[in-house]
């Protein structure tokens, strides 16, 4: 969870949503309200569990004497089998039954929670965190294809549009409900407070959703692609943390990221070879604006996760915020996307994507230069939500058109996995964000604001990055 999830629950909503809007069977549903309801539900647990953690970073850091390294790896450890299986779960769905996957992921996610709450040490909480993050890799995307096929036409994207309108709700709620309740009862409540909405989304699945016809039910899975892709990942993930925390370069991590390369490597030429079976078809980039799609994401996401991380656990250590007003201070984030978003997603299909793209992005760039007029002494309203206020504007210019941009860009044939693989994108730049930033969740005082300023310089760095891959490499048509 390189993110900061309720808000980031908005925030990757707006790429998770093309999963639902991907074409697929239609399954006629007796109870179509509840099936809505089971969806907002089930992706609310894969949502919701990161936010409160970024913002309860330090309490676990206090509670469990964990060093920053560990801290990383509590995000991170939850974001790689998400990031990897949202790739995978759909074409599990497709032939195991999406109805007993979003069960069965759903009941792991709440058993993994259970675990997280009681967790005598880290070791414990990042089994548990590791676990949650398979079920929800395993959940979200078969809730969002759920909600897809048992909704047609006008009433899909009614039905696309409640559940994007629930993810704001959370988005701006979460953070204040979860900071609450660390504030409250301590970290471990927020864990606790997954299993009644588990129970639930379980048993309304049960109940309300029907499975597609048994035709669409014989896809082969790509499970050595989804291996080396999983496996490099983490190889990669654990080199860079190591090589930016206080142990450095070592001979290991320069091991590790070699070896994480190299079978990322791999993983391209066996998805070559299976040709159209594979999790990620290699005919998606045949697109040139699906490339430069998938770069702004990346970068996007990427700076936009090392801010979700950095800034709550900056204010609270530096800075003497309380969890719930560290929380607080992102609101305006899923607030102005959620707002501006309708409008924005009107322009772009006037306009065409690519200058909303580029301009949003760069817009985030300069919101992220305001960054640096953080310090202990300032106050929020002048300091912090100037710099937030602009990241939320160029965050909406950007988060509408993608998502229809990313279907516009590939054909027909290709769009599911298009959706699929967007969505693990934008994880994916979290997880290499929340890698970097050992540098910063390992110093304190003065220090630490250093290095914020210095992290703050690089996303704008990185959203220019993302400007530039818009501007350059989407077509003006798409």
């Amino acid at each position: 969870m390189g993110q900061y999830a309720p808000v980031s629950s908005f925030i990757h909503a707006t790429c998770d949503e093309n999963i639902a809007r991907a074409p697929g069977p239609s399954v006629r549903a007796g109870h179509p309200n509840l099936v809505l309801l089971t969806t907002i539900l089930a992706s609310s647990l894969a949502f919701v569990d990161g936010s409160v953690v970024n913002v309860g970073l330090h309490a676990i850091q206090m509670a469990l004497g964990a060093q920053s390294d560990t801290l990383q790896w509590v995000i991170n450890i939850y974001l790689l089998p998400l990031t990897a299986l949202l790739l995978l779960g759909g074409a599990a769905g497709d032939r195991f039954g999406r109805k007993r996957l979003l069960i069965i992921g759903t009941a792991l996610f709440a058993l993994a929670s259970a675990v997280c709450a009681v967790a005598p040490n880290a070791s414990w909480l990042l089994l548990g965190r590791m676990v949650q993050g398979i079920g929800a890799g395993i959940l979200l995307p078969n809730s969002l294809a759920i909600l897809g096929e048992t909704f047609s036409g006008e009433q899909r994207g009614r039905a696309i549009g409640t559940w994007a309108a629930m993810s704001a709700v959370a988005g701006a709620l979460g953070p204040v409900l979860g900071g609450w309740l660390i504030d409250l009862a301590g970290w471990r409540a927020i864990f606790v407070l997954n299993l009644p909405l588990a129970l639930a989304a379980i048993a309304l699945a049960v109940y309300a959703v029907h499975e597609a016809p048994a035709g669409q039910k014989h896809v082969p899975l790509d499970l050595v692609g989804g291996a080396l892709v999983t496996i490099g990942l983490v190889l990669v993930t654990s080199a860079l943390t190591i090589g930016t925390g206080s142990s450095g370069w070592t001979i290991q991590a320069i091991i590790a990221l070699t070896a994480g390369c190299g079978l990322m490597l791999v993983f391209v030429r066996f998805e070559e070879v299976r040709g159209e079976r594979a999790m990620m078809p290699l005919a998606l980039f045949a697109s040139r604006s699906f490339i430069g799609l998938t770069l702004l994401t990346f970068f996007l996401y990427a700076a936009l996760g090392g801010l979700l991380v950095v800034l709550p656990y900056t204010l609270i250590t530096a800075m003497n915020y309380s969890a719930v007003a560290a929380g607080a201070s992102l609101l305006p984030l899923p607030l102005v996307i959620a707002l501006a978003s309708p409008f924005m997603g009107g322009l772009a299909g006037r306009t065409g994507a690519r200058w909303p793209l580029a301009i949003g992005a760069f817009v985030v760039a300069g919101g992220f230069v305001l960054f640096l007029r953080m310090d202990p002494g300032g106050s929020y309203w002048s300091s912090i939500l100037p710099a937030v206020l602009i990241v939320a504007i160029g965050m909406a210019c950007a988060a509408a058109p993608l998502t229809t941009a990313v279907l516009g860009a590939v054909d027909s044939a290709h769009t599911g996995s298009a959706s699929g693989f967007n969505s693990a994108v934008s994880r994916l730049g979290g997880v290499i964000a929340t890698a970097l930033v050992g540098v910063i969740l390992g110093a304190t005082g003065g220090e630490l604001l250093f290095n914020v300023h210095i992290a703050a310089i690089a996303g704008a760095v990185i959203a220019c990055a993302a400007s530039l891959s818009a501007f350059v490499l989407v077509s003006p048509e798409n």
